[in-house]
């Protein structure tokens, strides 16, 4: 996509502390200049994706709904690159480590965790799998999918480096089985690594890290625990791809390929646009929408978060942008619940969502705790399921909530 007419960057694009600006109203910027700092361990530095005018220093609403500071940048048509932009000198683990922090990587898949934490666990010496998740299970987005045809020898730099570096024998890279083509030119590329290509069943949600981790190696995390916990690393397979490319080039994180669909959207596509990119503008760059939108998310139906409105900014982490019809995210009516079940046998992590939710109606933290609400990773399977329509998935993310106010709505 062309140049945006401006760029918003919030400094919570990903889960952790939100970062500090370093730049004031007036000051000149550059294509990768740091313009946000980050502000602790779990957080991440923001850059530039275009040379200009910091326009503003402002608040904004993020679709959470939690106000947050943002820097607003006027793009000055020049896209002069930074002189401090230059390959990371990586000579050892904590070079590494700190070049992928340096360089803004999130989690590219949707979650936004940061990258550098992940390649840091705590009991690396006991690690012995890299998992690369190119399941891309939801429907519509199909970004990962252009990645694995587009940029196959940037993810096996990345894989490299990643196996290098944190001393890891072997790596699994799962894509689904709808995905003949790239499974077929990733093997073929990897053939000479100790890299399996695995064919992943075509099922929602392979691409979760929990449940993807059980289909390739048999490991089930416990819980609470994280995937290191069962000697694994999961990386998204646009993820891996950056950092091969970045240890190449030194450009930091300032461009997404994303999906951009709906069955409103005149030219449906993926697009490579500056983080940034007011979504209005991106919207028209594809044509514009045939009538007034239903709904608009970040991300894909069933995981996605529906903008407050068009002048939300695509984010780091955003791997789609949909625009839906009013008659297709038409509500459902809802009817009582009649015990069928379906929820709990259709859930990945075998948790009882009718429960839960009825644990969270009547305000039972304890209950909820004892229900494993928070293991909950609004993958959104219960309420599709559910015969009764009723809106479960959206009332344990409230019931999450609950527990992590200690029972304060």
């Amino acid at each position: 996509m062309p140049l945006p007419t401006k760029i918003v960057l919030p400094m919570g694009q990903h889960i952790g502390a939100p970062a500090t600006p370093v730049v004031a109203k007036g000051e000149h910027v550059f294509v990768g200049s740091v313009v946000g700092k980050a502000a602790g361990f779990v957080s991440m530095d923001i850059h530039s994706g275009v040379s200009g005018v910091v326009d503003a220093v402002t608040t904004v609403t993020g679709p959470n709904g939690v106000k947050q500071t943002a820097v607003v940048i006027l793009p000055d048509g020049k896209q002069a690159v930074s002189p401090h932009i230059k390959p990371p000198v990586v000579t050892d683990l904590a070079s590494f480590q700190q070049a992928v922090r340096d360089s803004g990587l999130v989690g590219l898949g949707g979650a936004g965790f940061p990258a550098a934490i992940k390649l840091a666990p705590k009991n690396l010496d006991e690690i012995d799998t890299l998992i690369i998740n190119g399941a891309e299970c939801e429907p519509y987005i199909t970004s990962d999918n252009r990645c694995m045809q587009e940029d196959t020898d940037f993810i096996l730099d990345g894989i490299r480096a990643v196996m290098k570096h944190l001393d890891i024998p072997r790596c699994i890279i799962g894509i689904e089985a709808n995905k003949p083509e790239e499974i077929a030119k990733l093997a073929a590329a990897a053939a000479d690594m100790p890299v399996e290509v695995k064919r992943l069943p075509e099922t929602y949600p392979q691409g979760a890290e929990k449940v993807l981790i059980e289909t390739c190696t048999g490991r089930e995390v416990p819980f609470p625990g994280l995937p290191s916990d069962v000697g694994v690393v999961v990386l998204n397979i646009t993820s891996v791809a950056f950092i091969g490319k970045y240890l190449k080039t030194g450009m930091p994180l300032v461009t997404k390929r994303l999906t951009v669909d709906g069955d409103i959207v005149k030219n449906p596509g993926n697009v490579e646009v500056i983080i940034g990119t007011p979504v209005r503008e991106l919207l028209e760059f594809c044509g514009g929408l045939t009538e007034e939108p239903g709904k608009v998310l970040y991300g894909g139906p069933m995981m996605g978060l529906c903008l407050a409105d068009l002048d939300q900014p695509v984010l780091k982490n955003n791997n789609a942008i949909l625009a839906l019809s009013r008659r297709a995210v038409q509500p459902a009516k809802t009817t009582n619940c009649i015990h069928c079940g379906r929820c709990a046998n259709a859930c990945p992590l075998g948790l009882s969502s009718k429960e839960i939710v009825g644990a969270y109606l009547k305000g039972d933290v304890q209950l909820l705790a004892k229900l494993n609400a928070d293991l909950c990773m609004s993958c959104g399977t219960c309420t599709f399921v559910c015969p009764a329509k009723r809106p479960l998935a959206q009332n344990i993310a409230l019931a999450k909530l609950l527990m992590k106010n200690g029972g304060k709505k």
